[in-house]
């Protein structure tokens, strides 16, 4: 007897500087943080930085508040806040 598992993958959803979709696995966040001020790299409209488990980072434009409260609304863990 072979007996199927059912795996949900619930994504979060952002959106970029540029105002494109942004698919964010929650289990997969490992810190956020705001754009430092003499990191004047980022576009305009970056509030926020996700970074993830596998050491690359995204910016989108909600804040990091908005990014906390709707990672911790799926059930995940409140990331950490990056200081350094």
């Amino acid at each position: 007897m072979f007996i199927a598992g059912l795996l949900a993958l619930q994504l979060v959803h952002f959106y970029g500087p540029d105002n494109q979709l942004i698919e964010v696995n929650p289990d997969e966040v490992v810190a956020i943080r705001e754009p430092r001020d003499t990191e004047q790299h980022f576009h305009e409209h970056v509030s926020c930085l996700i970074f993830t488990s596998d050491g690359k980072f995204v910016g989108v434009k909600e804040d990091c508040t908005t990014v906390e409260q709707r990672l911790v609304g799926v059930g995940a863990p409140p990331p950490p806040r990056k200081t350094e």
